[in-house]
């Protein structure tokens, strides 16, 4: 089982020129439910003085309608945004961990091993609270700043997050420097410290080789995909950052490879042309362009 966690309403809209309405915000994420996403990555707690996009996370998670079956996630960088989270609605916390130090301290004003100390700290107050948290390792796969990652301190990261009591591990190509050979590198180093525990990627499509890595992810037996609708995406704190993999085209590409994903694509096509009307500019994914081909096109 393979599932689709949608990073549009956080990743995909925190690097926009445009700064969301909370009304937007939650009609983009009820819209994404109806499509058939149980898990959305719905807010960021972060301040948003730094990230003014990510204003109104609360509000947002107030006024949404309730979403039976729907996984409702919240990006944290620390304890004090967990605690913010926690005080909410939300089923479950994403933290991010950075396994480069210098982008660690750019984006989180911290050293890579403090922010793992500080995941520890929400991970128990996750626990107290009966949520779940996920390890996000940003940059696994490359910096802007310090080039390549060594994937052994990669996997010295992923031991510490299972330790600490993360429920699952996603690594993530934050600047989308990836090719599937280093997909599979990695993999081979974080699996034994894994012991079979669910793992996930984050790709961006920077250099055009998200999709390319993504099925060799599938390959090796991913359980999480990160997908943003039309491929909105990019950290703000990443020199020329572009968009994630988009939901859409992931969609199809699983699809049409023989994996279930639930998704209704002509719901997310409506939802993609929405967006393509707020911020036209920045629509990257394919399938919205081209359609769908198959059975289900003709039918």
């Amino acid at each position: 089982m393979v599932t689709l966690c949608e990073v549009g309403p956080r990743d995909g809209l925190q690097n926009l020129p445009r700064t969301f309405t909370v009304e937007e915000k939650i009609t983009l994420i009820t819209r994404l439910a109806a499509a058939g996403l149980s898990s959305i990555e719905a807010v960021s707690m972060v301040n948003p003085a730094r990230v003014p996009q990510m204003a109104g996370a609360e509000e947002v998670l107030a006024g949404l309608p309730e979403l039976p079956g729907v996984h409702l996630s919240a990006l944290v960088l620390n304890l004090r945004g967990a605690e913010r989270a926690l005080a909410t609605r939300i089923d479950g916390l994403r933290f991010a961990v950075v396994a480069s130090d210098t982008f660690c301290r750019r984006n989180q004003g911290m050293s890579s091993e403090e922010s793992v100390a500080e995941f520890a700290r929400a991970a128990k107050a996750a626990r107290s609270s009966e949520r779940d948290i996920v390890a996000v390792i940003a940059t696994a796969y490359g910096c802007p700043f310090e080039g390549e990652i060594a994937p052994a301190r990669v996997a010295r990261m992923v031991e510490a997050m299972i330790a600490a009591g993360a429920s699952q591990v996603v690594l993530a190509d934050t600047i989308g420097v990836a090719v599937p050979a280093n997909i599979r590198c990695l993999h081979d180093h974080v699996a034994p410290v894994l012991g079979g525990r669910p793992w996930g990627v984050h790709l961006h499509n920077t250099r055009n080789t998200g999709y390319a890595n993504l099925s060799t992810a599938l390959e090796l037996g991913t359980s999480v995909v990160d997908a943003s609708i039309g491929g909105l995406g990019g950290c703000p704190f990443a020199p020329r950052a572009t968009g994630n993999v988009a939901t859409e085209d992931v969609n199809y590409l699983m699809q049409r490879s023989g994996v279930a994903t639930g998704l209704d694509h002509d719901r997310l096509s409506d939802l993609v042309d929405w967006l393509d009307g707020l911020v036209p500019e920045r629509i990257t994914g394919q399938l919205g362009r081209a359609g769908w081909f198959g059975a289900e096109a003709a039918a």
